[in-house]
């Protein structure tokens, strides 16, 4: 998953093991679930250039998860950022990042 969004321009900053977080902080088992905080840096600028509140948003979370025997990918929607940022640059940046995004996880 991290060699896909490489290619696509992203390094994973975070990674959140979420089964483990949860065995240990609370003894409790849980499927296999990691968090991914992706981070394509030039869109990163570019977003904190026009909006320094973005940081909130960032990085983008990209989940993977096991349901029913088979492995699931999804992505934290970047449109949605335009909605609470009303700024056109901000879905400029926005609309490349979902296709970066989804192109990853066409591939995986």
């Amino acid at each position: 998953m991290t060699a896909e969004l490489k290619t696509e321009g992203f390094g994973v900053l975070t990674t959140i093991d979420v089964k483990e977080t949860l065995k240990k902080k609370l003894g409790v088992e849980f499927q296999n679930y990691v968090i991914l905080g992706a981070c394509n840096p030039p869109f990163a600028y570019q977003s904190l250039l026009a909006e320094e509140e973005i940081g909130l948003l960032l990085p983008c979370n990209v989940i993977v998860y096991e349901k029913e025997g088979k492995t699931v990918v999804s992505a934290f929607d970047p449109m949605v950022m335009t909605s609470i940022i009303g700024k056109d640059e901000m879905r400029k940046v926005a609309e490349q990042v979902k296709q970066r995004l989804q192109r990853v996880i066409d591939r995986v």
